[in-house]
């Protein structure tokens, strides 16, 4: 049997490589997806082969990552549950994609992951491989019995690789879960499970990698501008950018300045909740930013049908349903209304704040001699007030008077 593992080099997977070669004599084929995990992927290849792997693939994703995933999602201001910014979410699928493509190059008839029986992550893998390649054969081993009960927790999996000799960073004294890429890194499990617990004392402060403390942060604000054409962020103060760049640039200065760190308890798609940790620190501005652009670009009544469905929308890729037909459906209405979301917004960022300080769009809706509390001549007419409040208040006078209404 040949199977592609996706793989990151962390504890699970580094157990997976040499369970299924060491214990059940599978091929195993190794592979990663790029999507930014920075030094992470630093001599992945070689810890695959000497773990049991027969062969390691490493996928450049992180274009394709930005242009055609964080991009999309950022027009559509998916946030889950008001909180999360979907970063591990919206990896999933992608690398799902490339590992089915992997499959394709080698011939392998089975797909595993090392995403753990109770979360989310399986579900993201696994609809993903079913709407792309439901001939393949899914491997699951957290769900496995045998596997769980030779490794019921990452107390025995850390012993494991300290038995076999393999090098990974969780150990006892840290025993919590990180995932990065371009978008974010998350922290969970371990010490984290217990929703009391703060990471942010001096002794704990160090888990974070993307942010530094706010109350370490500059004492001097700093000042961006942000550019956008139809919903897609295209410069930083003049200067033009990729996606994948332009996220990468606003980590370092979103970073520095303490913006972007989101500690949660979260509805998992299984049931459970879950305490989860997060740096966005790019992204966190990048919405932000976004929204700004919208207030003053957006018809009323087309913003307020967007926003409606931001919920769903952000469900379907917490969910793990990318490639569903839903889906597509709410990204085509998403992308059709950010046609006119062009401009510039201007940002002061300072010790783990943003405040907007201005915006401007020739595509601007605003209208001075409008919106101006002064007497100027425009369209509207204060007089048209008042028919306009006594229809809409009709039928609350109706329902006072028929029905005797009161507080």
């Amino acid at each position: 049997m040949k199977i592609i593992l996706a793989y990151s080099g962390g504890l699970d997977t580094s157990v997976l490589v040499h369970w299924y070669a060491q214990s059940k004599n599978v091929e195993v084929i190794t592979y990663c997806g790029d999507v930014g995990q920075e030094e992470e992927l630093d001599g992945l290849e070689e810890k695959a082969l000497a773990t049991g792997a027969s062969a390691h693939r490493t996928l450049n994703l992180v274009d394709e990552f930005a242009n055609d995933f964080i991009f999309p999602m950022v027009r559509g201001n998916a946030i889950y549950e008001s909180q999360y910014l979907l970063g591990t979410s919206i990896a999933r699928p992608l690398i799902a994609k490339a590992q089915v493509d992997i499959a394709r190059e080698f011939g392998a008839t089975a797909v595993a992951h090392g995403a753990t029986g109770k979360g989310n992550d399986q579900c993201r893998f696994e609809l993903t491989f079913s709407a792309l390649a439901p001939d393949l054969e899914i491997l699951a081993p957290w769900r496995d019995a045998e596997f769980r009960k030779t490794f019921p927790g990452r107390k025995q999996m850390i012993e494991y690789c300290q038995h076999h000799g393999i090098d990974v960073e969780a150990s006892a004294s840290k025993p919590y879960s990180m995932d990065r890429n371009l978008w974010h890194i998350s922290y969970e499990a371990g010490i984290l499970e217990d929703p009391w617990f703060d990471p942010t004392t001096p002794d704990n402060r160090g888990m974070y990698k993307l942010t530094v403390d706010p109350e370490l942060a500059p004492d001097t604000p700093q000042y961006i501008e942000l550019e956008f054409e139809k919903g897609n962020c295209v410069a930083i103060d003049g200067d033009r950018f990729t996606p994948s760049a332009i996220v990468k640039e606003l980590n370092q200065t979103a970073g520095k300045h303490g913006i972007g760190r989101v500690d949660l308890v979260e509805n998992r798609f299984v049931g459970m909740k879950s305490r989860g940790v997060y740096e966005t620190p790019g992204g966190t501005i990048l919405l932000h930013a976004h929204r700004q652009l919208e207030t003053l670009t957006m018809d009323r009544d087309l913003m307020h049908l967007r926003d409606s469905l931001i919920p769903r929308y952000a469900e379907l890729i917490y969910y793990g349903f990318w490639y569903a037909p839903e889906r597509e459906a709410l990204q085509a209405l998403i992308d059709e209304s950010q046609k006119t979301v062009t401009g510039i917004v201007r940002l002061k960022l300072y010790k783990g704040n943003i405040t907007t300080v201005g915006r401007k769009s020739d595509q601007s809706l605003y209208d001075m001699e409008i919106a101006s509390m002064d007497d100027d001549e425009s369209d509207y007419k204060p007089e048209d007030a008042g028919g306009f409040i006594r229809l809409n208040g009709l039928r609350l006078k109706e329902r006072a008077r028929k029905q005797g209404f009161k507080v």
